[in-house]
């Protein structure tokens, strides 16, 4: 029905507000409609230990509630976790019909919810939005189904297909209006991700700049060989978040003082058996790390895309040519990004944009 599409579209606005603020939790938004069409509640889960966005619709509805339809992005919670399960404030407020957008890929949820709403006579119609529900929350059905992040590279990118002017160069390639859009890329993700030699070469900040986030944002530094400097300007700003620094027990055992040079100064050490990504990434999950913005450079992302662990690529193409002295990004036969899927292209000052995925999206 045309009505049900557009009531969903409402929700999943709703929901895109919680963006950056409701991990471990997905994001979620709820629309309460009367029997006669009128919206007399809606809602989002703005962050972990709210309230979920039904309760909020349902509370702004209040007794008018009873008898009518609600819409929801994701299927309602029948498990007590921070806050009491959605299907019991459902049934309570005497809800006819309730139509979901997609399944809560959660073993706790899982069907759970449908089953206890059908149970007690509640029609229960899904599918309605469903992909544009899933790609609000890749992160979240990401950790669900793979125990790992949603991994997003960005790369800046000169229209030659150089990173940077030189070896060990720091190259500003961007506009100020890319640089901005790359401050909401960052505010919208739990952590940043870099391997060490972006570390010496750009020595960056990795904060979200000129946005709002309410969660902190953490930085994760991708170092098997503990390269990362204790001065590194990254470990002045954890009151904008942790910095993580991922490296191996052998390297903390064969650089035991380096090692506590960082700690001291702020790093948290996640100490590894091995150095691959396959390893790191599941432990990032851990520390409510769902979706992660690898910016750089060249070399963690040929390890990302050779251990197929890219999910989501954002390229910012500059007009700019660096020449064959430039650091060219990961080999075309590696990183394809031809074959990118759902692409979305536009300009951006006077750089481009160029978005895409990896998978289809099911």
């Amino acid at each position: 029905m045309l009505a049900d599409a557009a009531y969903m579209d409402r929700a999943l606005s709703l929901a895109a507000r919680g963006t950056g603020g409701t991990t471990p939790n997905p994001l979620v938004g709820a629309v309460v409609v009367s029997p006669d069409g009128v919206v007399i509640g809606q809602g989002y889960h703005a962050r972990a230990g709210d309230p979920h966005a039904e309760v909020h619709a349902l509370c702004a509805a209040g007794p008018a509630a009873r008898n009518a339809t609600l819409y929801c992005t994701l299927e309602p919670c029948a498990h007590h976790g921070r806050t009491p399960p959605c299907v019991g404030r459902i049934l309570d407020a005497g809800i006819a019909r309730v139509v979901m957008a997609v399944g809560d890929p959660n073993p706790r949820v899982a069907g759970a919810g449908v089953r206890a709403l059908r149970d007690a006579g509640v029609r229960v119609d899904t599918g309605v939005g469903r992909i544009d529900a899933v790609v609000l929350n890749q992160p979240f059905f990401s950790v669900m189904r793979r125990g790992r992040p949603w991994v997003v590279v960005k790369i800046a990118t000169s229209l030659d297909g150089r990173v940077a002017a030189g070896i060990g160069l720091r190259t500003r390639l961007t506009s100020p209006a890319t640089d901005r859009r790359n401050q909401v890329w960052r505010a919208s993700v739990d952590a940043i991700g870099v391997g060490s030699e972006t570390v010496l070469v750009d020595d960056p900040l990795l904060t979200a700049r000129d946005v709002y986030r309410c969660r902190p944002l953490a930085r994760v530094i991708f170092d098997r060989r503990l390269r990362t400097p204790p001065g590194a300007r990254m470990l002045s700003t954890l009151a904008d978040g942790p910095v993580y620094v991922v490296t191996t027990r052998a390297s903390v055992e064969a650089n035991a003082g380096h090692a506590r040079a960082l700690e001291s100064a702020g790093a948290t050490l996640v100490t590894l058996d091995r150095a691959g990504l396959q390893d790191a990434l599941p432990v990032l999950v851990g520390l409510q790390i769902h979706a992660l913005l690898i910016e750089g450079g060249p070399a963690l992302h040929e390890a990302a895309w050779r251990a197929g662990l890219v999910d989501e690529v954002r390229v910012m193409l500059t007009p700019r040519a660096l020449g064959p002295a430039g650091v060219p990004w990961v080999p075309a036969h590696v990183a394809p990004l031809t074959a990118l899927r759902h692409v979305r292209i536009e300009p951006c000052g006077p750089d481009v944009i160029i978005e895409g995925y990896v998978h289809r999206i099911d």
